[in-house]
């Protein structure tokens, strides 16, 4: 049994951190980008959701916030998977990858940190987005803020998972961004982020049921619109995190520590 140690796996974690302080630019931009489509869509949203749900207790009116804040949040939490694959891909374009492997260093080490550190990110883009969001467009919170927090975990785990399942399977980082961007706006197109789900054509709500967007999207929904506590959204998170579970065992069955990734081309 080998001998894993927490401290190289946070040290990891600590030294993708110093990458993202010393380059915040993308994070920004992926920050910066979803509040201004947030800004377009909220009162494109607002009359349809008052039809559908009605003002909130205590007279508190729709905004359209309440599909526009976590429908791009969701969307932009799996554009973030082109910029985790650069915490593998520029290993490789340092020449650096084979050194990990030859250090101490363990490779479920490794890919925890690495885990970890794509988790924290994709958990505080969800907060900023939904903190600031909800306080320029008017979101008002039916439900619990809890179930809302559990869904963003494990709408997180299933993108960090699904990130490192393209990771293994591109060779090369233009590979991964083409895939990233097209699976996210595929996921959040047929899983009602862009739009709601409700107005979606029956072929893309067929197809969106197997995508953690949807599941998110319900979960967010039955939090935001619906009223719901922690209890009334286990079943999409339970989803999401079955979900993540099959996209890790991809991973894990595809990832090949001495594959070649290319960078750039």
């Amino acid at each position: 049994m080998p001998d894993l140690s927490w401290r190289r796996a946070a040290a990891v974690t600590l030294k993708d951190a110093e990458h993202v302080r010393a380059d915040p630019a993308p994070l920004i931009v992926l920050t910066l980008m979803p509040l201004l489509i947030m800004g377009f869509l909220s009162s494109a949203f607002e009359a349809d959701l008052t039809e559908r749900y009605g003002a909130a207790p205590g007279g508190i009116a729709v905004t359209g916030a309440e599909q526009a804040v976590p429908g791009i949040a969701a969307m932009f939490c799996f554009f973030l998977v082109s910029y985790v694959g650069q915490t593998i891909f520029r290993e490789h374009g340092w020449r650096t990858w084979n050194r990990l492997r030859a250090s101490p260093l363990r490779a479920a080490e490794l890919i925890g940190g690495r885990v970890t550190s794509t988790l924290l990110l994709a958990l505080t883009q969800q907060t900023v987005l939904f903190a600031v969001g909800g306080a320029l467009f008017g979101l008002h919170v039916r439900g619990s803020v809890a179930a809302l927090a559990v869904v963003a975990v494990a709408l997180a785990a299933s993108m960090v998972c699904f990130g490192f399942a393209l990771i293994a399977f591109c060779r090369s980082m233009m590979q991964l961004n083409a895939l990233a961007y097209l699976t996210g706006l595929l996921f959040a197109g047929c899983g009602g982020g862009i739009v709601p789900y409700a107005t979606l054509p029956l072929w893309a709500q067929a197809l969106g049921k197997v995508t953690p967007t949807y599941w998110a999207m319900r979960g967010f929904n039955e939090a935001v619109l619906g009223g719901a506590g922690v209890d009334g959204v286990l079943l999409p998170v339970a989803v999401l995190l079955g979900l993540a579970a099959v996209f890790a065992l991809a991973a894990w069955c595809v990832f090949r520590p001495e594959q070649v990734k290319v960078p750039w081309s």
